[in-house]
């Protein structure tokens, strides 16, 4: 058990280099981001915008808001609460200014059984 904010983050940073390259864990991490939070999400071809500023120009939107919670934050969270949950943690916490990373850090959190606290 860390002692101090250095030494758990030494212990999260350890952790995860390991686990990136475990096949299990990229595997599961792979299959909640596609069935749970939404990916791949599409790309949308904003033709009226394009037109609007001619010069041949073609936009594309990549529709985070698609995604489990409206915005790309869950990408992350998800990947924080698995290695929380391979580490045996019980909770997470989160810092948000408008709130999306607290709602996706919440949304994951209860994905893999983990207590959540939100500051603002």
């Amino acid at each position: 058990m860390p002692e101090t904010l250095i030494e758990a983050l030494d212990q999260l940073t350890l952790a995860y280099r390991s686990l990136k390259r475990d096949p299990k864990f990229r595997k599961e991490l792979e299959h909640l981001l596609t069935t749970y939070a939404g990916r791949p999400t599409p790309l949308y071809e904003a033709l009226n915008l394009s037109a609007r500023l001619g010069r041949g120009l073609r936009i594309f939107l990549k529709r985070e808001d698609l995604c489990h919670t409206g915005a790309h934050k869950i990408n992350n969270t998800i990947g924080q609460g698995l290695l929380a949950r391979y580490l045996g943690k019980k909770r997470i916490i989160a810092e948000t200014g408008a709130g999306q990373h607290g709602v996706a850090a919440a949304t994951a959190a209860r994905l893999f059984g983990l207590s959540c606290d939100v500051y603002m």
